[in-house]
């Protein structure tokens, strides 16, 4: 297989909407509309899947197509010479974005994303907007987060519709919602920090709005309202000022209120299922597979809700299948969404989205699930650098066509993205393995905990090293083999940025190494070895650390706008403040001048059990006061 150089079709030829496709993708791709035709040549079949069949014949590409994304997805398929024919149960299959944790994506890089959607087969994407938006009425609404006006949502979808994709909004209409209710001016709707205040005609105010805005937003006729992890529903001000009352009735009521609205706006409701599966079982656990559900409660969920099942954790099958089987227990046909894992990382894990999707879409076309969505969460502050997911994306897709074959994702991969696969996707590994470390949640190794780990606490240092003692030299060794994989590709920037890993790699590297020298030099007593400490290994990490930061603010400013990044550049300004301040405090130990550095005394125990950290403040401080 090799990439094709440009493609050429006749326009006569051609549906309205196909032509008006191509001549968007021709912005970037060299995708040629002449009156005499070329190399590609397009058919229109009648099929009740989204089919795809590219076939060469005498250098000429012919795309046998059902639906516009079929069309698209042949025309990749035709860029990277591949011969085919692919069909999908998948009626709809896109990716949720989340533009809530800080990074909000600029338009324009937003269209680029459309257009490698459109290219890979995908034909829906859902954009996750706590309150990243405009609203009218509601000046803390997005205040200081760059938050989408409608006129440019607007333009979004006009132009993923030109690409025969549908953009549907994803916001929250009960719970998550911290980053307004933080304000003063939201101080009567709180039922607590994350959740507005069931019955409060307030609230319902908000919420009419809210969908009012969605519904001018977008063309689709469906929204995603959210009203997952309403974790303490009932239990803060609601019962200071109405008295206890079930977490059940309050959802079910609540739900009434949003999809009637939603109604009222010509718009159907998607909500995430959790909540009516938590209500079952004391546990609250949502994947739950045995508690029978409350009699009757079927009956309480409007007819036209759609329930969307998330599930980005489970390696086996029969979690899938089994939780699929409840969700028609309540009488629904759910949507799937399952996870290209970009959240609490700093590049796409292509390891753990594996592992846990394709069980998910294997089990999916086996029970004839029509549709399916990725999530793409950005927790503790959206860091990861995004475009490294589209590997993730574009492997998926393929998956869902039933394409076996990585090789075959690769070369799309490339044609679409002009990129090495392989490499993108080799980064990933910087979460997995480390030689001996048990892969399950509490000893998961989250490459930006070390990077910010406290340099004189250690604290995310010693979690490792109390779930294997030779964590830091398994884990350099771990980083050393990618680095030497991914050197030779290190200019390659049209993807994940691969100057970006290097530099991410020898910090982390570096960062380890500073510590296992420290410990050994202090505990030690080795003055020799302290003071070769602060005199060359604190400022090179201090370099590596800059570095990354530098190449960090490129890619963020690239990608999103500017609003943010503030969060993730104080983290990496913290980091360089503390390894001063470790320089300064070795110097004094060295000169007499201090006895002891205060946070290397009484170590933790290297024999307690580990715990899960993934969230910057963990690492950063012994003190949640941040």
């Amino acid at each position: 297989m090799k990439n094709i150089d440009k493609l050429t079709v006749s326009y006569s030829g051609l549906t309205p909407e196909l032509r008006s496709a191509l001549t968007v993708l021709s912005a970037e791709y060299p995708v040629i509309l002449s009156e005499n035709g070329g190399n590609l040549e397009f058919r229109k079949i009648a099929d009740p899947e989204v089919f795809c069949k590219v076939s060469c014949i005498d250098g000429k590409y012919v795309v046998e197509y059902s639906t516009l994304s079929g069309a698209l997805r042949g025309v990749g398929s035709a860029f990277a010479d591949i011969e085919c024919e692919e069909r999908t149960p998948f009626i709809r299959l896109g990716i949720m974005l989340d533009v809530s944790r800080n990074m909000v994506m600029k338009v324009e890089h937003f269209k680029k994303w459309l257009r490698r959607l459109a290219l890979s087969g995908c034909n829906q994407v859902q954009l996750y907007c706590e309150d990243t938006y405009k609203l009218d009425g509601e000046p803390f609404f997005g205040i200081y987060r760059a938050p989408y006006t409608l006129e440019e949502l607007q333009e979004m979808d006009a132009y993923a519709d030109s690409l025969g994709i549908e953009l549907i909004g994803c916001i929250q209409t009960l719970a998550h919602l911290e980053q307004i209710l933080q304000h003063q001016a939201y101080a009567d709707i709180r039922d607590n920090e994350k959740i507005m205040l069931v019955d409060s005609p307030a609230v319902e105010t908000l919420v009419r709005k809210m969908i009012s805005f969605w519904s001018k937003a977008f063309k689709s006729r469906r929204l995603h309202v959210g009203m997952d992890e309403a974790h303490g529903l009932g239990r803060g001000r609601f019962q200071t000022l109405h008295g206890p009352e079930g977490e059940s009735s309050l959802m079910t009521r609540h739900l009434k209120l949003v999809s009637g609205i939603c109604k009222e706006y010509g718009v159907a409701p998607m909500i995430w299922s959790d909540m009516f599966f938590r209500m079952t079982n004391p546990g609250h656990v949502y994947y739950d597979l045995e508690s029978p559900f409350p009699a009757g409660i079927e009956k309480e969920i409007d007819p036209d809700t759609i329930l969307v099942y998330w599930d980005y954790y489970h390696r086996d099958r029969e979690s899938y299948t089994k939780m699929i089987a409840r969700h028609r227990e309540l009488g629904k046909e759910p949507l799937m969404a399952s996870g290209i894992w970009t959240w609490s990382r700093m590049w796409y894990d292509h390891r753990k989205t594996m592992e846990t999707a394709i069980p998910c879409i294997e089990v999916c076309r086996e029970e004839k699930i029509t549709e399916l969505s990725f999530t793409m969460w950005g927790d503790d502050g959206a860091y990861c650098h995004y475009d490294s997911a589209l590997a993730g994306i574009i492997r998926c897709a393929d998956i869902a066509f039933g394409v076996d074959d990585e090789k075959e994702s690769a070369a799309r991969f490339a044609a679409i993205c002009q990129a090495d696969y392989f490499v993108q996707t080799a980064i990933g590994d910087i979460h997995g393995e480390t030689g001996g470390i048990a892969d399950d949640d509490s000893v998961e190794i989250f490459p930006a905990m070390v990077l910010w780990d406290d340099p004189l606490l250690g604290i995310y240092y010693s979690n490792c090293k109390c779930a294997h003692k030779e964590f830091d030299r398994n884990y350099i060794e771990l980083l050393q083999r990618i680095l030497d994989k991914i050197l030779p590709c290190e200019a390659e920037n049209n993807a994940g940025k691969v100057d970006y890993a290097v530099a991410v790699l020898r910090a982390l590297i570096g960062k380890l190494q500073l510590r296992m020298t420290l410990e050994k030099a202090y505990y030690g007593k080795d003055c020799a070895a302290l003071a070769a400490v602060a005199e060359q290994s604190v400022p090179q990490v201090i370099e590596q650390i800059k570095l990354v930061s530098r190449l960090f603010r490129r890619n963020w400013l690239e990608c999103a706008r500017a609003n943010g990044m503030e969060r993730i550049q104080a983290r990496f300004a913290g980091q360089i403040c503390r390894l001063e301040e470790l320089q300064e405090r070795i110097t004094g130990v060295l000169n007499g001048e201090i006895t002891q550095i205060d946070e290397l005394e009484n170590p933790l125990s290297r024999d307690l059990p580990p715990q899960r950290m993934n969230f910057y403040n963990r690492v950063s401080s012994g003190s949640n006061h941040i």
